[in-house]
């Protein structure tokens, strides 16, 4: 670990940790690695969703009820 790196406090499920031992094992890889490579995944995933709603931003916006009556005027429902 770099001296960068910040210290946290986790709880986790019973089963999660296990996982993440074994994992953890099988890969020769910290749970900490394990744990900072999924959060980083989970960050990037986010940016992409912030970019494509960014995109769609100017898009109009339909309403429920006028989505399903589309639906079914249109053979769907």
């Amino acid at each position: 670990m770099s001296n960068l790196t910040k210290r946290a406090t986790v709880y986790l499920e019973p089963t999660i940790h296990k996982a993440l031992r074994i994992k953890s094992f099988q890969t020769s890889l910290s749970i900490s690695q394990l744990i900072n490579d999924a959060l980083r995944a989970e960050l990037l995933e986010d940016i992409e969703d912030i970019e494509a709603f960014t995109q769609r931003v100017n898009e109009p916006t339909v309403d429920y009820q006028t989505f399903v009556q589309e639906l079914k005027r249109d053979g769907i429902l």
